[in-house]
């Protein structure tokens, strides 16, 4: 093997699995690869992952070279620019991957949520339920039946500050039973 030995001979040494053409193919040409795939990535680290990913293929490759289609370095550099543009995409592509994961993302609770959230609802209406009647169903209809006062006090026939009294005292006393 001598210094002058070109690309072209030292990748068909390669071809046949040569390792010491290999390393030598490396000394000479890592640098102008490695200029091309920090150009694209522009980050070192990532840069030299796809310098190495680039020899792997020289290596499987080397028999497909032909030096009637291209030369050796232009190859070589082609491997190097196509595998670090696959990195680029590929980064892209799981930036994208996560926003959309983020709006996939099922928005009903957890099934733990939905325990203790039952929970309360079944805490909620005992405790209404063991409100004097005509409270209890005040507090209903205004809460989750939307009536205002005023038409819960026409309803049920009593002036407007009953209504209201009932309301605050059932209130107070449905605090009481849920901070038990």
């Amino acid at each position: 093997m001598t210094s002058a030995e070109s690309i072209e001979s030292l990748l068909a040494r390669v071809a046949l699995r040569d390792r010491g053409a290999f390393e030598l193919l490396y000394q000479r040409t890592s640098a102008k690869l490695f200029g091309v795939c920090l150009r694209i990535l522009s980050e070192r680290a990532e840069a030299e992952e796809a310098l190495q990913e680039a020899f792997v293929k020289i290596w499987r490759n080397a028999g497909q070279y032909s030096q009637a289609r291209a030369g050796a370095i232009a190859w070589m550099a082609a491997i190097a620019r196509n595998q670090s543009i696959d990195r680029l995409r590929a980064r892209r592509r799981g930036a994208e991957d996560i926003d959309v994961a983020a709006e996939v993302a099922d928005g009903r609770p957890t099934p733990e949520a939905e325990a203790v959230a039952a929970a309360d609802r079944r805490l909620l209406h005992d405790c209404l339920d063991a409100l004097e009647p005509g409270h209890a169903a005040a507090i209903r209809d205004a809460y989750f039946g939307g009536y205002t006062y005023e038409a819960l006090a026409r309803r049920g026939g009593v002036p407007l500050g009953t209504m209201k009294s009932w309301i605050r005292r059932g209130l107070a006393k449905l605090r009481e039973c849920l901070e038990r």
